[in-house]
């Protein structure tokens, strides 16, 4: 974050409140196990980032939206997701009954997750609006609602989403997902050893609705084969959740390894991101995959010490064009 960035968040806290915007909080995400398998309905594992988006709403004297979205990105992101955005928020507007050409607001996003394909920037923008909505209006929201106006607002930016990336942004931590038919089933995870992560972006932008729908259509015509990869990824999970259970980082790391595999052979992954898994894994990484939609956004790295977090996000530093650490505890 530049030194102008800085002042510029600190102005906005003065303006509004650090409590308000602390409440409006909404969290990134990485996907541990799962992308594009959990789209059918099987488990998932994903890990809330500490990086935040925030929210503040201005109710005006004229009709109108006006949309200030102050979020720090990768070159390009935003400008690729305007469209998605704006109908991402209008449908959350929409979900609160709010109709903008009789009450005129204005919306400022900020906080400090940098968004990037991958890391659940969408979900963190409309979950941090439903904050902001429920405490500006005021109305009165559980979690749950809170969760499903998130939802809505996924659908401008995904079409038919899974439903994983707003209910990490919700509810944080590292959850057990899996989609039904009706309301989705997660279970916040106890963590018994910090699960220290890289994750690094190749600053490429992909479709979500695009690559979900490639492998849909992979799917469709040779039914046969995602029916295999599928299996293969039932028990990677499942032994991968049990690995996260009983502190195995060892066992972490290799099916990590093992779910990056079978990305590549769902066609999701790419050069750029497996060049960055490599350099992870020479690096001292016991393992690495790629993270999210694929096809350029992220991957992440499993460092078992400070010291080896610390070094294989200097190796990626010199071939990343963003690098960040997080943990999960």
């Amino acid at each position: 974050m530049t030194a102008v960035d800085s002042e510029s968040m600190r102005l906005r806290h003065e303006r509004i409140g650090a409590s308000f915007l602390r409440r409006t909080h909404a969290y990134g995400k990485l996907i541990l196990f799962g992308e594009h398998f959990v789209v059918y309905k099987v488990p998932a594992l994903v890990g809330a980032v500490s990086a935040y988006t925030n929210c503040d709403v201005e109710f005006l004297d004229e009709p109108g939206l006006d949309v200030v979205d102050d979020r720090p990105a990768v070159p390009f992101y935003k400008d690729k997701k305007k469209d998605e955005a704006d109908k991402a928020i209008n449908l959350v507007l929409d979900h609160f009954g709010l109709d903008t050409s009789k009450q005129g607001m204005r919306l400022t996003f900020g906080g400090d997750l940098c968004c990037a394909s991958g890391i659940g920037a969408s979900a963190a923008q409309v979950v941090s609006l439903a904050r902001a909505l429920s405490l500006s209006l005021p109305r009165s929201m559980t979690e749950d609602e809170i969760n499903a106006a998130g939802y809505e607002g996924e659908r401008g930016y995904h079409g038919t989403p899974s439903g994983i990336d707003n209910t990490a942004a919700t509810f944080g931590g590292v959850l057990r997902f899996q989609r039904t038919e009706g309301d989705p089933i997660f279970i916040k995870k106890k963590i018994k050893e910090p699960i220290r992560i890289v994750y690094a972006s190749t600053g490429i932008t992909a479709s979500t609705t695009e690559v979900v729908g490639d492998v849909r259509a992979k799917k469709e015509a040779n039914p046969e084969w995602f029916d295999g990869l599928l299996q293969k990824y039932l028990k990677i999970v499942k032994e991968g959740e049990e690995a996260i259970d009983v502190g195995d980082m060892t066992k972490l790391g290799k099916l990590l390894d093992e779910n990056h595999t079978l990305c590549q052979e769902l066609t999701v992954s790419c050069k750029e991101l497996d060049d960055l898994v490599l350099a992870a894994r020479k690096a001292g990484a016991i393992g690495a995959k790629m993270s999210g939609t694929g096809r350029g956004g992220l991957m992440l790295a499993l460092t078992p010490t400070v010291e080896i977090q610390d070094t294989v996000a200097a190796a990626l530093e010199k071939i990343a064009p963003q690098v960040w650490k997080t943990s999960f505890a």
